[in-house]
């Protein structure tokens, strides 16, 4: 069963049709829209500050979701995929991204919408990923633009499966 737990009386709160693994773990002050996985491994952290996030957004195994005490609060809009083993902590990212396996993003970053940070990226502090751009390296910068077409079709197409594939473990 997950771990879901209160930090300074404050409880996660979980939208509807919301899937948790049995290793998933989700602390104090988060609020989360409807059809989001938090899959095995995964953490999300809102016990320094605040995490909020929008619809179908999938926290895949091993990643992790933080913030910074009292600085930076996390907020992920909808149709976000977080990859394998991303870390995303004090940021903004708005509606539609895709963070790759491995990435890193860092405080008071902002990745807006459309835009794919690629496996292992590190998105360092106060960086401001354009729409419609992929980003890569380390540190990481823009690569190249993408056709809105292909990223929203790639994203959604992610963020939709995502909600299929946690249809089978209910």
């Amino acid at each position: 069963m997950a771990i879901i737990r209160s930090i300074h009386g404050v409880f996660p709160r979980f939208g509807s049709q919301c899937w948790l693994s049995e290793t998933s773990v989700v602390i104090g002050d988060v609020v989360c829209g409807d059809e989001c996985s938090f899959w095995y491994n995964a953490v999300v952290r809102g016990d320094v500050h605040f995490i909020r996030m929008g619809n179908r957004v999938n926290v895949q195994d091993n990643a992790t979701v933080h913030c910074t005490y009292e600085q930076a609060p996390t907020t992920i809009g909808n149709n976000v995929s977080i990859g394998h083993n991303a870390i995303v902590h004090g940021c903004t990212i708005h509606d539609n991204v895709l963070i790759g396996m491995g990435a890193i993003v860092m405080d008071h970053a902002v990745i807006h919408a459309g835009s794919i940070i690629a496996a292992g990226a590190v998105v360092l502090e106060n960086t401001v990923v354009e729409s419609g751009t992929i980003y890569a390296g380390t540190p990481a910068k823009k690569v190249k633009e993408v056709d809105e077409k292909h990223v929203r079709e790639l994203i959604s197409r992610i963020a939709q499966n995502y909600v299929k594939y946690m249809d089978w473990y209910k």
